[in-house]
């Protein structure tokens, strides 16, 4: 008799609500069942009428173990009425009905027939991970549905998920809920110290674990670079001899991932250390023991540099809830969280869609493909960030695969069709033989993976071509690399039909080149590297191809102002010359050489960012030489031009008038004046190309040439050069400050003179700097009237003793004012 599950109390109600909508969203825990019982459910569905069941899976392994789980219900083998096609696996026959695909598959069956002729519905399970290409095909199906297929219906089916906002763009789908089948789980925060590793402190609890509770232990790392660390020191430490130590990842083949997720055969006890691959979907047999490190490892997407590396972050509460529930699949089981209790609080609440994050460059091609010029045409649950989708639109007309208009190219149709990055595509449709394209498979193959070298410093990708030729065939990991290439190589001869081969055998770098134009860079003569795109990259070591030229960096991290190189391939000058010619672009550039202090023009071969040679320019245009020295002059200020004596002066004395109010003098101050240089400066820069050549410019009278007369008549009333004192004297005032021009003037030249003069339409006080008989300041005013009366007989005081010879009068208002010592009689 076929065993309950939690799922079949709720079935009834989910097929009611197909029969009357076309939509609806299943909220079920995990262990309920959803992912085996609906599909299997839906068969006997009077709507479905003969027509295929498709559910899409996140992970390889779990399409493939679904499928393997619904055939033994139905006492048939894969491939018959159940079958799964995930990359480079199919099996499917005649007679199948429920076909469990993985995300990129199931985009690829939408674009090759929008209508989904023979599909009656749609499952998406586990859609609470949030993968890009689940969106998409939510986005597609929707659309679909509305357009070509009013009876196609779409099922969203998660274990922790805001249904609200996906029953709504579902037009308002049913929601199902259902309990799940889960024990209780005791939940321990443990409390370590962080600076200790986390492989020391995860290898402790797993310790702990293995001495406190029965059964097996599911450990959560970040990434396998963490699972290795672990095992090491898991292994030095020492364990029983009844537990092994399995590793549980991604990119690990799928027979060793099943062979993991099996419980043991015998009384032996198994210590799994997995990625969030083990979150959902998959379930480790045996499992009584969760250690979550609170960490998982996501791609991130700098728009800044253009490129993605992985970042280490926290879980989301939900997350960690459906890791905790891993041990309590099979009986009342245990959970260890390495952090605190009130850390937990400050966990988002569910995780970031990867739309948010993500290298958007295949969603931009499928996009193209479908005949959709901007994303807003779909419904979305999270629309794609215009900024980083229009930096992958760039991205694919440089690779060829987009045309400026936003429809695919041909190589962008077979591209999509290849099931890889469109960089790799660009790379595997460059190659001009079958020598040429069986390395850019194994090329993409190899990138398409972790570093199969990761503990050596050399980043010359060749090592790694060799390694993988030399062990291919006895290695487990290569040789799952090695297959990989060769499908692919089948695959882009069976899609392409090129009848054209040639006898070339490029090199790698020729090759990747296609796939990183804006990576090529080059060797700067401090050893640094110049990426076309303009970034500046460093090499982690001293190596063999930190003498190259030239390089592609194939991979690269994001840390910092420089990129690190993690991968690269040499390129030669030769080989930019004549392979990359379609990159190169000739320039004439004219700019202001700062050592020089003068414009020079050159004409500059570049290849994006990188100047690859560059000869004077003979003959420049002088139009645009005026042009580059205007720019300068507008970039420095007034520095560049000779802006001495009465040229300085007038600039400042309108400046001041400018201050006043005037709306005629607005335009007059420094500001104002570069940013109109064009007019009336521009014109006299005509044969000018240097400072030496700036300093014969005519300053004042081009200055004075844009007063009019009653302007110049006005400056000399209200801002004149000199101030008449009462002794006679001229004195220069100083405009430098334009918000208190200054006169400084001997304290026996003002006697007589009772009020501060003002200027600028008697707005502005004149400051009075007053000096003694040996030109030093004894007093600063604006107010002279009270520094008569009150300041000045301190001051005569000191000035009296000091210059006795000199006139000091008690009444200064009514006294002879002069510039001797004493008045003349």
């Amino acid at each position: 008799m076929k065993k309950q599950l939690p799922i079949d109390q709720v079935l009834p109600e989910l097929l009611a609500a197909l029969s009357c909508s076309n939509n609806a969203v299943l909220l079920a825990e995990p262990g309920a069942g959803k992912t085996t019982r609906v599909p299997l459910a839906l068969l006997q569905a009077p709507w479905l009428r003969g027509q295929r069941i498709v559910m899409l899976e996140p992970r390889r392994l779990a399409a493939r173990a679904a499928a393997q789980y619904m055939a033994r219900e139905l006492g048939e083998a894969v491939g018959e009425r159940v079958g799964y096609r995930v990359r480079m696996d199919t099996k499917v026959g005649p007679r199948t009905v429920i076909e469990v695909v993985t995300e990129g598959v199931l985009t690829r069956m939408l674009q090759e027939d929008q209508a989904l002729d023979g599909v009656g519905v749609i499952l998406f399970d586990e859609f609470h991970e949030r993968h890009l290409h689940g969106d998409l095909g939510l986005a597609l199906a929707l659309q679909s549905q509305q357009l070509l297929r009013e009876d196609l219906r779409l099922i969203v089916m998660s274990a922790t998920l805001e249904a609200e906002p996906i029953a709504a763009l579902l037009q308002q789908a049913p929601v199902i809920r259902c309990e799940g089948r889960l024990f209780p789980v005791k939940t321990n925060y443990v409390d370590g110290d962080k600076k200790t590793p986390l492989s020391t402190r995860m290898g402790r609890c797993i310790q702990d674990a293995l001495n406190n509770h029965e059964g097996d232990v599911l450990a959560f790392l970040p990434g396998v670079r963490e699972i290795r660390q672990t095992s090491r020191w898991l292994a030095s430490a020492g364990l029983p001899a009844n537990v092994q130590i399995r590793e549980l990842y991604g990119s690990m083949p799928l027979q060793q991932q099943a062979e993991t997720v099996a419980g043991c055969m015998d009384s032996r006890r198994k210590v799994v250390l997995a990625t969030s691959i083990a979150e959902s979907s998959i379930t480790v047999d045996g499992v009584t023991v969760v250690i979550d490190s609170g960490l998982m490892r996501v791609s991130r997407f700098s728009p800044k540099s253009g490129m993605s590396g992985l970042e280490t972050v926290p879980v989301s509460k939900a997350s960690a809830d459906q890791r905790r529930g891993r041990a309590g699949r099979l009986m009342p089981g245990t959970c260890y969280r390495l952090w605190r209790e009130e850390e937990h609080r400050y966990l988002a609440d569910q995780n970031a869609p990867e739309m948010l994050s993500a290298d958007l460059s295949s969603l931009a091609l499928e996009l193209s493909i479908w005949g959709i010029a901007i994303p807003a045409e779909l419904d979305w649950v999270t629309p794609p960030p215009m900024a980083a989708y229009e930096q992958a639109s760039d991205l694919l007309q440089r690779l060829g695969a987009m045309k400026p208009s936003g429809q695919p190219t041909a190589e962008g149709r077979l591209i999509a069709r290849l099931g890889v990055h469109p960089r790799l595509g660009a790379m595997l449709l460059s190659a001009k033989s079958i020598d040429e394209l069986r390395i850019a498979c194994e090329l993409a193959a190899l990138l398409s993976e972790r570093d199969i070298l990761p503990q050596e410093r050399n980043v010359d990708i060749e090592l790694r071509l060799d390694k993988l030729r030399r062990d291919g065939n006895r290695d487990p990991a290569l040789q799952r690399i090695a297959a990989a290439a060769g499908q692919l190589e089948r695959i882009v001869v069976g899609a392409w039909q090129n009848n054209k081969w040639q006898n070339s055998r490029r090199s790698a770098g020729v090759l990747l080149a296609a796939a990183y134009p804006d990576r090529i860079a080059q060797r700067r003569s401090d050893g640094r590297l110049l990426l076309a795109v303009g970034r500046g990259a460093v090499m982690p070591a001293e190596q063999l191809l930190s003498a190259s030229s030239y390089v592609v960096a194939c991979e690269l991290d994001d840390a910092g102002a420089e990129g690190r190189v993690l991968l690269a391939a040499a390129l030669s000058q030769e080989e930019i010359d004549t392979e990359l010619a379609a990159y190169i672009h000739d320039s004439e550039e004219l700019y202001w050489d700062e050592q020089a202090s003068a414009v020079r023009a050159s004409r500059k071969r570049m290849l994006g960012a990188i100047v690859l040679s560059e000869h004077p320019l003979n003959q420049p245009d002088r139009d645009q030489i005026s042009d580059v020295l205007l720019h300068v002059v507008q970039q420095r200020g007034w520095d560049l031009l000779p802006m001495k004596g009465k040229a300085q002066s007038l600039l400042e004395r309108m400046q001041l008038m400018a201050r006043g109010g005037r709306t005629e003098w607005s335009r007059m101050t420094g500001e104002a004046l570069l940013a109109s240089a064009d007019e009336w400066l521009k014109p006299h820069l005509y044969g000018l190309k240097s400072r030496a050549d700036l300093q014969r410019l005519r300053m004042a009278d081009l200055l004075s040439g844009l007063l009019t007369w009653e302007q110049r008549k006005m400056l000399d009333e209200q801002a004149p050069t000199h101030l008449i004192v009462p002794s006679g004297s001229r004195i220069p005032i100083d405009y430098s400050n334009p918000d208190q021009p200054v006169v400084a003037v001997r304290l026996q030249e003002m006697f007589g003179m009772t009020e501060t003069p003002r200027l600028a339409d008697g707005i502005i006080p004149l400051t009075i700097h007053l000096l003694s008989p040996a030109q030093r300041p004894v007093q600063v005013t604006s107010d002279l009237k009270s520094f008569w009366s009150e300041a000045y007989f301190e001051v005569k005081k000191d000035l009296k003793g000091r210059y006795p010879k000199h006139y000091w009068p008690d009444n200064p208002l009514t006294a002879t004012a002069t510039n001797r010592a004493k008045p003349r009689k």
